[in-house]
Order: structure tokens, then C-alpha cells, then sequence
């Protein structure tokens, strides 16, 4: 990776119980990374230098595990790899973007695995590729034996209680910046419940 490339994560949705966070900061000590972390208000940060620029990954306790949060751009190509094996390893979802002589790939991931790759050259785009979206029986029977989404139900409605906390608590203390912050998530956990149909 030179120093014109750099790949940026968005929306993430990776999870970790705290022995997987001490791991990754076990596995960035030795690969010579220098770092700090702390944990605060419910939110845990690591801090790694590379090069002159500090990256500082985010994570928000969520009962008894965590989820990683924020935008990240990477210069890094060992950090950007690392990253990506947390992604595939998790089964995570994010939008990927590699950017390199002009050029922006797009690769959507979802359960760990890109499902559309679109590259864009100024004003044109194509896709690379796509995921075939053809459902086959066999998967329709996993799917409605899978008990992900019901799983998922629960954690969102103790996430919700947790974040309408949040936001009474900010609401009181007149911190009006952190209001507005939980009302955003607020939405984006309304319109998952919407897609859930809950």
C-alpha cells in the first residue's frame, strides 16, 4: 500500500466479548503497534499509532459484550488486514472502500463475506461482482430454522432500553450534543426493528 492508497470501513457491525478485545490487543502489541486503551462510560477505545497518525477503534459495551462502532480510514496495509479478518472472522457487516490512483472499489459485506463489489473511476461505475441472489429451497429451510433474527430481537430490545437511558440521562444533564448523538441511534435501531418487524 503506498501512500496514496487507503481503505475506509463504514458501518460497521462487529461484535466482541471482552476476551476477543484483549486478544486483538495481544495481536496488535505483537505486530509492533504502540498502543493504548482505555474503557470509559460504557465505551472501550484503543488507540494505535501508525506512522504519524493515531487510529482510534471504538467499542460500546452492550450488556456482557461489545460492538464496534465508527467510520475508520486506514493507511495501513498490516492494520487494514487485521481489520478485515475481524470482519470475515465475526461474520460483520460493512461497506468497504479501497481507494488507489483515482480509482474507488466498493465491497458490501454482510455475515463476513462481500456480497457486491463495485469500482468507480470518476464518473463511471461497474460492478465487479455480486452475489448471486437466487434462493435455493434448502436455504429458505435454514433461514426459517435460524434463530438469528429472534436472537437478535432480544439483544436489540435491551440495546434500545440501554440507549433510551442514555438519552434521558443526556436529556437531563442539558448535554444536548449527546442527546442528539443517541436520538441517531435511536433511528438506525428503529429502522432495524423495522426490518426485523418487530
Amino acid at each position: 500500500m503506498n501512500k496514496s492508497d487507503e481503505v475506509e470501513y463504514c458501518n460497521l457491525e462487529i461484535r466482541f466479548d471482552r476476551r476477543k478485545i484483549h486478544d486483538l490487543i495481544r495481536e496488535l502489541i505483537q505486530a509492533g503497534y504502540s498502543l493504548f486503551w482505555s474503557e470509559a462510560n460504557g465505551l472501550f477505545f484503543i488507540s494505535i499509532r501508525t506512522g504519524r497518525r493515531l487510529v482510534k477503534l471504538r467499542f460500546r459495551r452492550i450488556r456482557n459484550c461489545y460492538k464496534m462502532i465508527g467510520d475508520y480510514t486506514i493507511r495501513d496495509v498490516r492494520l487494514s488486514e487485521l481489520l478485515e479478518r475481524m470482519i470475515n472472522d465475526s461474520r460483520g457487516h460493512a461497506v468497504v472502500k479501497r481507494i488507489k490512483d483515482r480509482r474507488i472499489v466498493i465491497e458490501d459485506i454482510m455475515f463476513g463475506e462481500i456480497i457486491r463489489s463495485v469500482e468507480v473511476s470518476g464518473m463511471e461505475h461497474r460492478v465487479i461482482y455480486q452475489k448471486n441472489t437466487t434462493v435455493t429451497t434448502e436455504e429458505m429451510i435454514r433461514a426459517f430454522q435460524n434463530k438469528r433474527a429472534e436472537e437478535r430481537v432480544h439483544v436489540l430490545r435491551l440495546e434500545l432500553d440501554y440507549e433510551l437511558a442514555v438519552l434521558h440521562e443526556a436529556l437531563a444533564e442539558g448535554r444536548i450534543a449527546d442527546a442528539e448523538a443517541s436520538k441517531k441511534r435511536l433511528m438506525e435501531m428503529r429502522t432495524e426493528m423495522l426490518q426485523l418487524e418487530m
